[in-house]
This record gives structure tokens, C-alpha cells and sequence, in this order.
């Protein structure tokens, strides 16, 4: 009996981590990846979605400062544990070239009500932009697997970071300063000569 226990275990292990199931079980403890800016990607577009607390953003326009999108859902737990950091960055960055965007990519059916993103918005004292993505055209092109996920982009909108899950604030913070301080991108220089 013991041994058809462990042997159930190991193959239903084997068959987690197959599947990629294991990224979705794990994913509440948190990953994270860090790249260069010479190894970055340009963050994809976001899609059209209605806008709370912002008139729609572009991240072509927000060159030049700071940005992290923060991929959630009001029903989820793991991404209210998050939201406090989220908004103290808010509240002591935006000043100083950090612009949070939320991404709400809805779970399940009562999230996808304006009204009720709405009241919980104003409900959990969310000041920064937040967009809809009811059908999940920013969450595909970022490849999200799970709620929350974060990603930081430099001044130039490359992706710099990445992290699923909660945790590693402290990393976060210290990134956020660092992609704060480094210089801006050099101005296009047609625009120069204006």
C-alpha cells in the first residue's frame, strides 16, 4: 500500500509539472525574472479596455517614465495581499516618474461588471489608472499565466521585470528606484532641432 502511495505521488508530480499545472500551484509563492536592458523586449500595447481613474493610457506617451502594470482581479486574494505595496509605490513614486497601471483581467463572471469593478476600486482606495481586459487581449499579449503578476518597464518601455505571485516587495521597491534613477532616453533628435 505504501509503495502504490509514493508511486501515485511521483507520477502525479511528473504529471504536474508536465502539464505546466505546476507554475499555476506554485504561482501564489511567487517567481520572478530580472533582464538587462540590452536582453529587453518592448512591452506589448494595451488593448482597448474602459478606463477608471485615468482617461486612456498609451505606453508610447509614457516614455520617458516609469511603469508597472500590475495584472489582477478584485476577487482574488493573493492579488488584495499585493495591492498595499502596489499603492504605497503609488502614493511615493508617482511623483518622481512611476506611473501603476492595473490590469483587471476578470476570473470570474461578477468581475466583469463595470459597476462592481467600480465600487471595489473606490471600496480598496485604488488612486493609480486601472483598465479593463475582460477579454484578455493585454493579458494574452503579456502571457500571463496567473493572478497577480507584475511586470516593471524602464524609461525606454522595455520589460524589465516580471514576478507572479506575491512577495519579493523588497526587490521590487529596489528596482523601482533603480529604473527611476537611470537616465532618461536621449531626446529624438529631429525634435532637438525644433
Amino acid at each position: 500500500m505504501l509503495i502504490g502511495i509514493v508511486a501515485g505521488i511521483v507520477i502525479g508530480g511528473a504529471l504536474t509539472y508536465a502539464t505546466g499545472l505546476a507554475k499555476l500551484f506554485l504561482a501564489p509563492y511567487g517567481s520572478s525574472a530580472e533582464y538587462k536592458s540590452s536582453e529587453s523586449a518592448t512591452a506589448p500595447d494595451l488593448a482597448t479596455g474602459e478606463w477608471i481613474n485615468s482617461e486612456s493610457l498609451k505606453l508610447a506617451d509614457l516614455r520617458g517614465r516609469v511603469v508597472l502594470i500590475d495584472f489582477w482581479t478584485f476577487g482574488c486574494y493573493n492579488c488584495r495581499n499585493t495591492l498595499s505595496f502596489v499603492k504605497s509605490w503609488n502614493d511615493r513614486y508617482r511623483g518622481s516618474g512611476l506611473t501603476i497601471i492595473g490590469v483587471h483581467s476578470p476570473e470570474f463572471d461578477e468581475e466583469r461588471k463595470l459597476e462592481n469593478l467600480r465600487r471595489e476600486i473606490s471600496s480598496l482606495g485604488i488612486r493609480y489608472p486601472v483598465v479593463t481586459d475582460n477579454d484578455y487581449q493585454t493579458w494574452n499579449a503579456y502571457k500571463v499565466e496567473a493572478w497577480p503578476t507584475v511586470f516593471l518597464l524602464d524609461k525606454q518601455g522595455r520589460i524589465r521585470w516580471m514576478h507572479v505571485g506575491e512577495g519579493d516587495y523588497a526587490k521590487a521597491e529596489r528596482l523601482i528606484q533603480t529604473l527611476l534613477a537611470e537616465e532618461p532616453p536621449p531626446e529624438n533628435k529631429s525634435d532637438s532641432n525644433k
